[in-house]
């Protein structure tokens, strides 16, 4: 898998990557304890509502970003992305009042919804061969995984010889080298759409591909079934381990540490699957087998109470691995949807709907957890999971190769679409001008 490293660009974007989610990592540490010092027993309130305005940004502000800078060097547009980012960081040591949180989260907050789906979008042009495309998915949901361990780790460290102010400087530092390490890569050549379109129609084009596209469909739907099993861990975790079995903070590590391990573990293995099992059954069986556990759990737990220590950090592990398994292979299918020139946009569109479908099972996840129980709020969140997983097998049909024979009975013969194959030919339709709506076989 490290062999892709020896791509230069490739091993110079995921060290940005990397120093970028370390710094996000120590701000997420700096900005809990920024809270609490204005807001006092009250802090929570004042992170709920500043990642509910991550989450607004990310879903409203990216298709509308995106179609704002899509003719822009793409360079340029990562580089402002992390400047902006760092001196949003390099103010928040300064805040007095809870409002200026809230304003400062929301221009971060634009900022990564302009910076992460254009980096997503950026990879497949770096890496063109798709087993390679397959192993740096896998490393970026390593990173990921990583971050939720390395930098609470080091924020620890840190915070033992000075004051949480020096993590938002850390987190400036991180967006820096991020931005000097996208400047020294050399990147490939850029496509951009060959006509400019209006406003309204470039920011909303991604989402209409994407919603055009049957495998992407089945994405969204197994979006949602990951987002609402994943929701009820990173929201009901701490309750879990620090109320119910009354553990300490280190008990919580594991079990953040357990989530984290089974998503790596499977992102380890998943490029070698992929080579001989199709995207669509990895997915769809890992989403079967997330929702099952769900309801497995809820009903053991309703019926018979907490289970074993062990036993609750290995079903932990394994939600990690399954959630793992539903979303490394997404970029894969994006990939193979759309043109080179259209890969921003519908890369921002996943961006875009995957975090709508966090907004809804995010509030569920705490609400239901404290009005009907844990118990209860798994078993919901399992059965809503599992219908989503129903809808992913109707519109995702099988034998989804990427090649349909279809009809372009409405072109002329000379068209040079059909290269001389008449009306009717075959290959992977993506979603264009050619292809308003996706081709009947």
């Amino acid at each position: 898998m490290l062999s892709i490293l020896r791509n230069p660009t490739y091993a110079k974007l995921l060290a940005a990557q990397v120093v970028a989610l370390v710094g996000t990592g120590l701000l997420t540490v700096a900005l809990g304890l920024l809270a609490f010092d204005l807001a006092g027993v009250n802090a929570g309130i004042v992170l709920g509502v500043a990642y509910t305005i991550k989450m607004v940004a990310y879903v409203g502000l990216s298709p509308l970003a995106q179609a704002l800078v899509v003719r822009l060097p793409r360079k340029g547009v990562l580089i402002a992305a992390d400047l902006v980012r760092g001196g949003v960081a390099l103010c928040l040591p300064f805040v007095t009042e809870v409002w200026q949180i809230y304003a400062l989260i929301f221009v971060l907050q634009t900022a990564s919804a302009v910076f992460t789906p254009a980096y997503q979008a950026l990879l497949p042009d770096v890496l063109p061969d798709e087993r390679e495309y397959t192993r740096a998915l896998s490393l970026s949901r390593m990173a990921y995984d990583l971050e939720n361990v390395t930098s609470p780790a080091i924020a620890g460290l840190l915070l033992s010889v000075t004051g949480y102010s020096t993590l938002f400087l850390g987190t400036v530092v991180g967006f820096a080298v991020s931005a000097l390490l996208v400047f020294a890569a050399v990147l490939p050549p850029q496509s951009v759409p060959k006509a400019q379109q209006p406003f309204l129609h470039r920011a909303t084009r991604g989402i209409r591909m994407y919603l055009a596209t049957p495998r992407l469909r089945g994405l969204l739907s197994l979006n949602f079934a990951a987002a609402a099993i994943s929701a009820f861990v990173i929201v009901n975790t701490v309750v879990l381990v620090r109320g119910s079995f009354e553990g300490a903070e280190t008990d919580l590590a594991w079990a953040v540490g357990a989530y984290g391990a089974g998503s790596m573990c499977v992102a380890l293995i998943l490029p070698k699957v992929l080579e001989s099992v199709a995207d669509r059954l990895v997915m769809i069986t890992a989403g079967v087998l997330l929702a099952c556990t769900m309801l497995v759990a809820a009903l053991a737990t309703g019926l018979a109470g907490l289970p074993p220590w062990p036993l609750f950090l290995l079903v932990w592990a394994l939600f990690g691995a399954l959630y793992s398994a539903i979303l490394t292979p997404a970029g894969r299918l994006l990939r193979r949807s759309a043109f080179p020139e259209d890969r921003p946009v519908l890369f921002t569109a996943q961006f875009a709907l995957s975090h709508a479908c966090w907004l809804v099972t995010y509030p569920m996840a705490g609400v239901l957890g404290a009005w009907i129980g844990l118990p209860g709020a798994m078993g919901v969140l399992g059965v809503m999971a599992a219908l989503a997983i129903v809808v992913a097998l109707r519109v995702w049909p099988t034998g989804d190769t990427g090649i349909i024979a279809h009809d372009h009975s409405d072109l002329p013969a000379d068209h040079p679409h059909l290269h001389g194959t008449g009306p009717i030919h075959a290959h992977a339709p993506r979603h264009d001008n050619l292809h308003p709506n996706w081709p009947a076989a």
